[in-house]
């Protein structure tokens, strides 16, 4: 008789030896969000995932070619109210120049307050994996700031402290042992299911003599995407990860 394995399983979550600073760490995280946000200070979560080509044709390669093809990075930010009124950027990898790295955050943290005021402006930091925060033992303060790297390094763009505060805004980072405290993966995970499911829809086919060929509406086809995550999945979204707050608030205090 074929014996398969609990589903549950998969959900079970395996605590590190680093599990009383990271739970420190988040504690401090969640006080200081808190604080901002009772302060006035607007929840905006900002992320960045890559595109591959292949997932834009939908052609099937092995890893070792996969490599090779071109990949784009998407970078948005967005809120409970949806996707933040700024021009995201649609960057080929590797294509930046260093100085326009800082001038997307920038420009980011301008049209924020135009369009919000203040705002206290989440991300993760890919260079810094490891947990940043109190490890001493030491309970955190109720609304201190937890430290923050000079620099934060996305794939694609920096983001400062500096600059978010000579804009009035604050940045955080989301401990990154806890990724329900983060609603950019389920914003992801829309946009790349609407490509798989409609890239046929954006594809024009063109047969000649000896060729053929195949236009994608790239552009199209990620605009369309975008708005497949609405200001309602927006909703559900960040209020799942306000219930997760409330859960880690009432577990770590």
């Amino acid at each position: 008789m074929q014996r398969f394995s609990n589903p549950l399983l998969k959900h079970i979550i395996h605590r590190g030896y680093f599990d009383a600073a990271s739970k420190r760490q988040c504690l401090q995280y969640l006080r200081a969000l808190r604080t901002l946000q009772l302060n006035g200070f607007n929840t905006v979560f900002l992320g960045e995932t890559d595109i591959s080509e292949s997932l834009i044709t939908g052609e099937k390669v092995d890893k070792d070619a996969s490599l090779r093809w071109p990949v784009w990075t998407l970078v948005h930010a967005g809120s409970s109210q949806g996707w933040v009124p700024w021009r995201y950027r649609l960057l080929l990898r590797g294509d930046l120049p260093i100085h326009q790295q800082n001038g997307i955050f920038q420009e980011l943290c301008d049209s924020l307050t135009i369009s919000y005021g203040k705002c206290v402006i989440v991300t993760r930091d890919k260079m810094q994996p490891m947990r940043v925060g109190a490890t001493d033992g030491q309970e955190p303060e109720t609304g201190t700031l937890p430290p923050v790297p000079p620099v934060i390094y996305m794939s694609s763009i920096k983001c400062c402290p500096e600059v978010a505060r000579a804009n009035g805004h604050e940045l955080l980072l989301v401990p990154s042992s806890y990724k329900y405290l983060y609603p950019m993966d389920v914003a992801w995970s829309s946009l790349k299911w609407f490509i798989i499911n409609n890239r046929k829809d954006f594809a024009l086919r063109s047969i000649e003599r000896t060729h053929s060929y195949r236009c994608i509406l790239f552009s199209d086809l990620i605009v369309k995407g975008i708005e497949n995550m609405t200001p309602s999945k927006w909703k559900v979204a960040t209020n799942k990860v306000k219930r997760w707050e409330n859960y880690y608030l009432d577990t770590f205090s």
